[in-house]
């Protein structure tokens, strides 16, 4: 077959959708789902049930997200289309597996958004008692509604400032760490490894601990692939996609991977828990009281800020499954914003009745059931991108396109791409020996095989092929 070469620019317009999104968009539209209250809340449990060695186990997580990123990095500079890993599934995988996917990770955020829509309603009732929680939530909503059936430049606009917000708290924490572990303030001295490896060690919990949280990390970290569901609303995704790619990978690793280096170094492991930001937490304990307040307000922004993101992937992702054949033909129309106007509306009225729900218990446990369920089907829709890169590349060969025409390619294909798909596969199979976290695989696989079914008896049928067929045509000429 005669060799083929990528056309210039690739796919320049996504019907109905605008591109809206510029690169610092990207980049921290990204962050913003990655730095959700999960972060500043959930971090406290992981570090209550693997001591210090915490940190590890999100080193771990911050590897398979450069994987899962640069997988993505591939598929969507190539093929930019928003929606991409439900529809990148169904071109590479199969229909069925997207549908199970596509709604899965849609039903995740519609469990997951309302949490943060709580989280920030509390936060809000501590400041303000007067006005219930519920109300909070519900303004919260309502905003975050109305910001994503705007025009998406005013989303990408929001999100920017919001994670701009995080971002800061986050380096104060850092610069404050490390003075604190130099002893230069809180009146301790230095630390040396004297809380870092005291108290039973570095794997107080043993080194099996570290797996068995993997869980809760990989969720904290979910958000990236929002990049990918952005593609088709990006401005010259050939370029802005690799930038934002690059930059949010290294982001993580200072975002994540030194602030909770420092924390375990300055804070005893014990201490940490649910009850309130650890972060704020391990300030407090040296003197520092303001900074329950203020991350109280960082924690704020972190829960509108992954809301907000967190509606816009599982409506984009919805919109998809629409434009698949997967879910109603009305959920794929766009309003004259270029906005799908009707998915976001659906999603966010699943959102509410949720809030309502939450209401009736907002238990610690519960938290971390959502945080779980939340990771479970992150991890799926992670998998599913790194197969989709996967067999994508497989056909580009079988067909005899020219590789060296990508204008973006995975490194270290295909080792790369196994080692993030069987490294989550084993994750997911962790879950099941954690009694906290075990609920999230009796409610996730439920969620992803119930559509699976569901298509294969009654849904439209779509043959594999055709759809990325008609995409190949777009996107390359002989």
């Amino acid at each position: 077959m005669e060799k083929e070469e990528l056309k210039p620019g690739g796919v320049t317009k996504e019907d109905g959708l605008q591109r809206g999104l510029k690169s610092r968009h990207l980049q921290l539209i990204a962050l913003g789902g990655i730095i959700g209250s999960g972060y500043f809340l959930g971090t406290g449990y992981v570090i209550d049930s693997a001591g210090p060695a915490a940190f590890l186990a999100y080193l771990l997580g911050g590897l398979i997200v450069l994987c899962v990123m640069l997988c993505m990095g591939e598929l969507a500079v190539a093929i930019p289309i928003s929606g991409s890993f439900v529809t990148y599934a169904n071109d590479f995988i199969s229909p069925s597996w997207a549908c199970g996917v596509g709604w899965s990770y849609w039903l995740t955020w519609v469990f997951y958004v309302p949490a943060e829509m709580i989280a920030a309603g509390i936060i809000m009732n501590n400041f303000f008692p007067g006005i219930d929680t519920i109300y909070w939530a519900i303004a919260f909503g309502l905003i975050i509604t109305y910001i994503n059936l705007s025009y998406v430049g005013s989303f990408g606009e929001m999100e920017f400032w919001l994670a701009i917000i995080k971002i800061i708290a986050i380096i104060m924490f850092i610069v404050m760490a490390v003075l604190i572990f130099f002893g230069v303030i809180g009146g301790e001295g230095i630390k040396g490894t004297r809380i870092l490896l005291g108290d039973g060690g570095f794997t107080p919990k043993g080194s099996w601990a570290i797996l068995l949280t993997m869980v809760i990390i990989l969720v904290n970290f979910q958000g990236s692939e929002i990049i990918g569901l952005a593609a088709g609303e990006s401005k010259e995704p050939e370029k802005t996609i690799p930038v934002a790619i690059k930059s949010v990978t290294w982001r993580i690793i200072a975002l994540y991977i030194v602030p909770l280096f420092l924390l375990v170094s300055i804070f005893p492991w014990q201490e940490a828990g649910l009850q309130e930001s650890v972060f704020a937490a391990a300030l407090n304990s040296y003197g520092f009281q303001w900074a329950g307040g203020l991350f109280s307000f960082v924690v704020l922004t972190a829960a509108i800020s992954c809301s907000n993101s967190g509606l816009y992937g599982c409506t984009r992702a919805l919109y998809a499954l629409a434009r698949e054949g997967m879910a109603p033909e009305f959920l794929g129309r766009v309003n004259k914003n270029g906005v799908p106007q009707n998915a976001t509306l659906l999603s966010i009225a699943g959102c509410w009745i949720c809030v309502l729900a939450y209401t009736f218990d907002t238990s610690e446990i519960v938290f971390t059931y959502l945080l779980a369920l939340s990771g479970f089907a992150g991890a799926i829709a992670w998998i599913s991108i790194c197969w989709s890169q996967l067999n994508f590349r497989r056909k580009l060969e079988r067909e005899g396109f020219d590789i060296s025409t990508l204008k973006y390619r995975t490194p270290l294909f295909p080792y790369l791409t196994h080692f993030a798909i069987w490294v989550q596969v084993a994750c997911l199979g962790i879950i099941a020996f954690n009694e906290d976290l075990r609920v999230s695989l009796y409610i996730g696989i439920p969620l992803l095989l119930l559509p699976i079914v569901w298509y294969k008896i009654w849904g439209h049928k779509i043959k594999p092929g055709e759809i990325s067929r008609a995409k190949f045509e777009d996107v390359f000429v002989k």
